[in-house]
């Protein structure tokens, strides 16, 4: 897969909002067939219903069942697979630009395994401390961040090659911890710590950490999406970027810690869910555009459709045991990534 260039078509904002739309339009009608579908299926018509009852404030007309179901179990996770899939799309796309690398993705400078390893420690510690597994993943995955980022300067700068190698080393250096402390599991808690390595979504977190989770994604995809021109720039190389005007230093840094920030939450909410952040980039300059001015906004709504779709499958193919969300995106992406592979080196 060759990276792409910056000779990018002209952007109008109508052809913006249509692709957005159309998007957002198809993640909607997912959502909604996914809160339908599970161990108990439940009428779509009848999910409309219960959700315009719900947002005109007539909850208890709701059967109890569908409002366990809809808006305690479902929807909630639903939410955090948005959530996730999104920041995961967005950030892999901007790895991808930062490290002018096509086959970067969210884990390629070892944010997760940071986060991994925060969440083995509490795993360790014992149920007395797991309420707080999702904050040490988070601390973890910020840790790793500082230290790669300390390791990734050169004269003071991020080199996009140096930050590279410290995050290949730091992500190999914490795999083997990880590795090591795994075999300190037994039982119920490695059984845990696997799963939650695969990825998982069943036990979506506290109510304040989906809206903190919620805010730093927004805050961050703006971030991302208001350099999205310097990134079209910056993939020609940093010297063409500098002369064409774009502060190549801020730039790199502003995404390396907005990407970094979106990828440490992801995992820290949900595990690792693997190729999400590879190939979503992708099937967006497929489908669509190469300008970052597109192709951050409609990974993020991508990202979170094929989640939703991925979280789906993993609850009701082999129900009621339920099966990682990682393991299923691994087996369909995969394929797809092969695919996409021979398809570019043909071309």
């Amino acid at each position: 897969m060759a990276t792409p260039t910056v000779n990018l078509p002209g952007l109008t904002r109508r052809r913006l909002l249509v692709i957005c739309g159309i998007l957002a339009g198809t993640l909607a009608v997912t959502s909604l067939v996914s809160l339908s579908l599970g161990a108990v299926s439940i009428p779509v018509w009848q999910v409309l219903t219960a959700m315009i009852k719900w947002v005109m404030g007539a909850q208890d007309s709701i059967p109890s069942e569908y409002r366990l179901i809809l808006f305690e179990i479902r929807g909630p996770r639903i939410v955090l697979g948005m959530l996730v899939g999104a920041a995961l799309a967005v950030a892999g796309a901007s790895f991808q630009a930062l490290l002018r690398n096509p086959l970067a993705d969210p884990y390629v400078l070892g944010v997760s395994s940071g986060a991994a390893l925060g969440a083995i420690v509490i795993l360790i510690i014992g149920r007395p401390a797991e309420p707080f597994l999702p904050l040490a993943a988070f601390l973890g995955a910020g840790a790793t961040i500082a230290v790669v980022y300390w390791l990734g300067q050169k004269a003071g700068q991020l080199e996009s090659n140096t930050l590279l190698l410290a995050g290949v080393i730091t992500a190999s250096f914490l795999s083997a911890v990880i590795m090591f402390l795994m075999t300190t599991l037994s039982g119920r808690e490695l059984r845990g710590a696997a799963f939650w390595l695969m990825g998982d979504l069943s036990t979506p977190s506290p109510l304040w950490l989906l809206w903190l989770f919620g805010v730093l994604l927004v805050g961050a995809v703006g971030f991302v999406y208001g350099v999205a021109a310097d990134l079209n720039v910056l993939l020609a190389g940093e010297r063409e970027a500098t002369h064409l005007g774009v502060d190549v230093a801020r730039t790199k840094t502003l995404v390396y810690l907005c990407a970094s920030l979106m990828t440490g939450l992801a995992v820290s909410a949900s595990g690792s869910i693997g190729y999400v952040g590879l190939l979503v980039p992708h099937l967006v300059r497929l489908l669509f555009s190469s300008d970052y001015r597109v192709l951050i906004p409609s990974s993020a709504l991508l990202g979170a459709m094929l989640i939703v779709l991925a979280d789906t499958l993993a609850r009701t193919v082999v129900a009621p045991t339920e099966l990682p969300v990682g393991a299923v995106t691994a087996i369909a992406g995969a394929p797809l990534f092969i695919y996409l592979l021979r398809k570019r080196s043909m071309g």
